[in-house]
């Protein structure tokens, strides 16, 4: 019986891990940049792996960016209070509208850019709060380059 009970578990688990292994890379949402094929808003899959970043949209590949070819990777924050959200709630209940608003909502964004001879290129994506660790450290495991925090940098104007 336990034998059976174990066999079950562990088919699941399989099955779930290669589930998971069909989506490879992250799930992020494109933010504007050189690449020809996306438009801002489109969501799309970035997988670094080996030594290039394949950039796919469901089963087509939009891009393979060469890791060594990297020059810059850049981090940032949006952060910004829910005044829409709030406003909303606040015709229904004032006092939750007032609490909604006092709530701030944090977008988190990379930029790579890439110089690969004469060609020069980059992009900025905006990432899910979950993945936003993960694929920085695998973009600077990858490239051997540090991420440069956007906020820490004088710009200007």
């Amino acid at each position: 019986m336990k034998t059976k009970f174990g066999a079950a578990i562990l088919c699941l688990l399989l099955s779930t891990a290669s589930f998971a292994a069909e989506k490879e890379g992250f799930a992020v949402k494109y933010d504007g940049g050189t690449i020809a094929n996306l438009k801002t808003g489109t969501d799309f899959r970035i997988n670094p792996s080996g030594t290039t970043i394949t950039l796919t949209k469901g089963k087509e590949d939009l891009t393979s960016i060469p890791a060594a070819s990297i020059t810059e990777i850049s981090y940032g924050q949006d952060v910004h209070r829910r005044v829409g959200a709030a406003v909303g709630l606040a015709v229904v209940s004032f006092g939750i509208g007032a609490l909604m608003a006092l709530t701030k909502s944090k977008k988190h964004f990379i930029g790579l850019t890439w110089a690969t001879g004469d060609v020069k290129g980059g992009f900025a994506m905006q990432c899910d709060k979950n993945d936003y660790r993960g694929l920085l450290a695998a973009l600077e495991g990858l490239t051997a380059k540090k991420a440069v925090d956007s906020e820490t940098m004088n710009v200007k104007n």
